[in-house]
């Protein structure tokens, strides 16, 4: 008998490569992948804004890395004792302005040499959602802990998603002649919003996204919703709140993101970085043995032949661990 279903995921006609710069956006399951691939050594920008659950708040942080949007004072707002953007994450906020502005700085400016360069974006969307300030009908990219009854909640519609990622995507596709654009929809469970209404969110989320990559050639879908909600399939997959998940399913997704999303040659080089990292992680039982010491030497010339193979990979610190 079977009791799982799976099906197959079908490779990217453009594969990501190891000389490939990815600039990766979205809700909090982009920052599970962009930390895979950081730990791999992939050149990856992972959510300059911070996290960003509706497409609209996400079209509006790339359209100002396409404007080149220098952040003011005049943008931010005190809450809390912190200093923070409508339209960034609260990872940002500050106890000055200056700080929030420096850190919404250092990273505006990284997003914009991603977007002029990248050769990958990945767009995670998270939520149809969208929360908008009642005192001047502002979209907020994050609400702050600002009491509720400040906003107004909307459910975005297709069009309105489809127009203004349509919109950036003819932008970008002028300012940057070789991006590609991969598409996921997150599998996190948004239930704060009802299980009905969170549905209805990734259906529109879902719609509006095959919409886009059925038009143009440089979009892809990944379906890392489906793989956890049709695939996996079982509340053991997700952490205890039942909304987010776990190491186990985020673990399956990227060994799927591995097998169709990056080219062979990649692939090789990935899993071999792959085991310098668990060999890093190593706790010896004696430090100070030969046999440990010979493992360190073995691993550091493991690192210099991929430094000097590729030498575009960082891997200094890497190689500091094993001298």
């Amino acid at each position: 008998m079977q009791f799982h279903l799976s099906f197959p995921v079908a490779p990217l006609s453009a594969a990501i490569q190891y000389d490939h710069e990815l600039l990766l956006m979205g809700s909090c399951f982009a920052e599970e992948i962009g930390e895979k691939l950081q730990e791999h050594r992939f050149n990856t920008v992972v959510n300059p804004h911070g996290i960003l659950y509706n497409p609209l708040s996400i079209t509006k942080a790339l359209t100002s890395y396409l404007d080149g949007k220098v952040y003011t004072p005049g943008d931010l707002f005190q809450h809390n004792d912190l200093w923070n953007s409508w339209d960034h994450h609260s990872r940002f906020s500050g106890l000055t302005p200056e700080a929030t502005l420096d850190n919404i700085s250092r990273m505006q400016a990284a997003a914009t040499h991603a977007i002029e360069n990248a050769d990958w974006l990945v767009i995670t969307l998270g939520s149809a959602h969208a929360y908008i300030l009642k005192e001047n009908n502002r979209l907020v990219g994050n609400c702050h802990k600002v009491p509720a009854g400040n906003f107004y909640k909307r459910l975005l519609t297709v069009d309105e998603i489809v127009t203004a990622l349509d919109n950036v995507m003819h932008r970008l596709f002028f300012r940057n002649k070789k991006i590609n654009i991969l598409f996921t929809v997150s599998p996190v469970r948004y239930i704060r919003d009802g299980v009905v209404e969170n549905n209805l969110s990734k259906a529109i989320l879902l719609q509006a996204v095959h919409h886009l990559v059925n038009k143009f050639n440089r979009l892809f879908y990944f379906p890392a919703y489906e793989l956890v909600i049709d695939d996996l399939r079982d509340y053991r997959f997700y952490k205890e709140d039942m909304v987010h998940p776990n190491e186990l399913a985020v673990n399956y997704v990227w060994e799927q993101v591995v097998k169709a999303g990056i080219s062979p040659a990649s692939q090789e080089l990935l899993h071999s970085i792959a085991e310098i990292n668990r060999a890093a992680n190593h706790r010896p039982f004696n430090p100070e043995s030969a046999q440990h010491r010979q493992f360190l030497q073995h691993y550091a010339a493991k690192v210099q032949q991929l430094m000097a193979a590729h030498p575009q990979l960082k891997l200094d610190d890497l190689l500091q661990r094993f001298q």
